[in-house]
C-alpha cells in the first residue's frame, strides 16, 4: 500500500491511497465502510452519447460516491465499492467503483478509527516484506501455499502414487513438484512436512536448480496442506524470514485460547461471556475477528467497547478471518478473551 496524501484534522478527513497488491485490496475491504465517501477514476457514458445506442462513448471521469456496499473479489483481483454518486460528471444515481492494484482512490471519513489507521500502516510496512512460498510435502503428495497479509493461500497441489519401482516414480514426483514451483514467484521458499521427503526434495532441488535451493529453508510439520501451513507459521519460521507478521501472532493467540478453553481455564468466547468478563475487569487480551467486527459495527458501537477494554489496560487483537486461526475464532462467535483471572 502506498499513501499518496493524508489530510486529517483529528480523526476526520481524507487519505489518498494506491493499493499495490491483492492483499491491499483485502485491507481496504475492512477500512472502507458504509457512509464513507470514496473518489476514484471510472468510466461513464458521455452525456452526448445516444442512450439507446449500444456503442455509447465512454469517458474517464473522477467520481465520488457515498458508500453503501463493499465487496472483495479475491480471485478477480478487485474491490467493488457501490453507492450513491455525490460528485463527478453527474451528481445523481448509483455507481460501482472497481478498484484494482495500482488504481488510486481517496477515502473520506467523518471519523477514522484507530484500527483502520493501524491497518493502513501495517499494509504500507508489509509492502516492503519479501514474498514467501510454503511447500508442504510428503511421499507422493505436495501442497504449495503463498503467504498473503491475511494468511496462507493454497495455490497448487500434486498427488502421485508410487509403484514398486519407487525410485523412478519418486524422482518423477520431485520433478513435478519442481515444475509447480517454477510457476510461482517468490523470494523465499519454506519446505516442510513429515518424514524424510522434505530433506530428499531439498537435495533434489540443489542438484536441479541451485539458485532456487538458495532461497529454500527446511522446517518440520506433522501434516501437509493448511494444517502444515499453520504449523510452519506457529514455529516462527516465517517471522525469522519476514519479521513479525500478524498471522504468526494470530496462530499463537488462538492456540493459547483453545488450550485455556479445553481445561476450563482463563478464557471466554462469544459476545455475552466477553461482556461479562469486561464487567469483572478480567479481560487481558481481547481477540476479535475482522469479519465479526465489520458485521457488529452495523448493529452497535463496538469500537467504543474496544476502546473501553484498552482503557482498562486490556490488549485488543484484530484477527484475519481469511486465515485458519481467524476462521476458528469466527466459529467461536467471532470474539473471545484471554483473562487475567478465572471468573
Amino acid at each position: 500500500m502506498k499513501i499518496v496524501e493524508e489530510s486529517l484534522k483529528g480523526d476526520q478527513g481524507e487519505i489518498k491511497l494506491i493499493p499495490e497488491s491483492v492483499e491491499d485490496l483485502w485491507h481496504l475491504k475492512y477500512i472502507i465502510e458504509p457512509g464513507d465517501v470514496v473518489f476514484s477514476l471510472t468510466k461513464r457514458a458521455s452525456e452526448s452519447s445516444d442512450k439507446l445506442r449500444s456503442d455509447k462513448q465512454m469517458v474517464t471521469v473522477r467520481l465520488g460516491i457515498r458508500v453503501e456496499k463493499v465487496e472483495f473479489h479475491k480471485f478477480a483481483n478487485r474491490l467493488r465499492i457501490s453507492g450513491v454518486i455525490v460528485a463527478g460528471i453527474d451528481e445523481s444515481g448509483h455507481h460501482t467503483l472497481n478498484i484494482i492494484p495500482g488504481k488510486e482512490l481517496s477515502i473520506i471519513k467523518e471519523r477514522w478509527k484507530d484500527e483502520q489507521i493501524e491497518r493502513i500502516k501495517a499494509a504500507v510496512e508489509s509492502s516492503n516484506r519479501p514474498d514467501i512460498a510454503i511447500l508442504t510435502i510428503e511421499e507422493g503428495d505436495a501442497v504449495l501455499g503463498v503467504l498473503r497479509q491475511w494468511g496462507v493461500e493454497e495455490v497448487a497441489g500434486i498427488s502421485k502414487s508410487y509403484g514398486k519401482d519407487r525410485g523412478d516414480s519418486r524422482k518423477e514426483f520431485f520433478g513435478d513438484v519442481y515444475a509447480m514451483l517454477k510457476n510461482v514467484d517468490f523470494n523465499y521458499l519454506i519446505v516442510a512436512g513429515p518424514g524424510f521427503a522434505k530433506e530428499d526434495f531439498y537435495r533434489f532441488l540443489k542438484d536441479k536448480d541451485p539458485g532456487m535451493a538458495e532461497k529454500a529453508i527446511l522446517s518440520d510439520a506433522s501434516a501437509i496442506g493448511m494444517r502444515g501451513f499453520v504449523e510452519v507459521v506457529r514455529r516462527g519460521v516465517v517471522e525469522r524470514i519476514a519479521g513479525e507478521l500478524r498471522i504468526a501472532r494470530d496462530a499463537e493467540y488462538l492456540e493459547k485460547l483453545l488450550e485455556e478453553i479445553s481445561k476450563d481455564g482463563k478464557a471466554v468466547y462469544g459476545i455475552e461471556e466477553v461482556r461479562k468478563a469486561y464487567e469483572y475487569g478480567a479481560l487481558e487480551i481481547l481477540l476479535v475477528a475482522d469479519e465479526f467486527l465489520r458485521e457488529e459495527r452495523e448493529k452497535w458501537d463496538i469500537d467504543s467497547f474496544l476502546r473501553d477494554v484498552e482503557n482498562m489496560n486490556g490488549k485488543v487483537v484484530i484477527m484475519s478471518s481469511e486465515f485458519e486461526p481467524g476462521k476458528q475464532l469466527m466459529a467461536l462467535g467471532g470474539i473471545a478473551g484471554l483473562l487475567r483471572f478465572k471468573i
